[in-house]
């Protein structure tokens, strides 16, 4: 069974940055895609940005492209979203997440995705 536990989460003035982390345990992490998606209340969760097993490849969503990056220590079992000039409308419970499929891919889609982390919170104040 697969566990994910996600860090670094908090709270930030907008303009500030935060670097989330999320390490992965009793499973073959190098060979599964990851994701971070985030869900602030009352909206759906929506993935901000994935990368591929090996790293070569990343989706971000638009509204965090040129602030947000993710990667992946395959040695270390961990994926980072480094976050920076954050925003109010950041502000949300962040999760990371292992994709179903051995070998893939990034993916945005939530239903592509096995195993998720608890969720860490992200507050960004004005």
């Amino acid at each position: 069974q697969v566990q994910l536990v996600e860090s670094g989460g908090g709270l930030v003035q907008a303009g500030g940055s935060l670097r989330l982390a999320c390490e992965a345990s009793g499973g073959t992490f190098s060979r599964y895609a990851m994701g971070w998606f985030r869900q602030a209340p009352g909206k759906e969760r929506e993935c901000v940005a994935s990368i591929n097993y090996n790293g070569g490849s990343t989706y971000y969503a638009d509204s965090v492209k040129g602030r947000f990056t993710i990667s992946r220590d395959n040695a270390k079992n961990t994926v980072y979203l480094q976050m920076n000039s954050l925003k109010p409308e950041d502000t949300a419970v962040y999760y990371c997440a292992q994709s179903r499929q051995y070998g893939s891919s990034w993916s945005r889609i939530p239903n592509t995705y096995t195993y998720w982390g608890q969720g860490t919170q992200v507050t960004v104040s004005a």
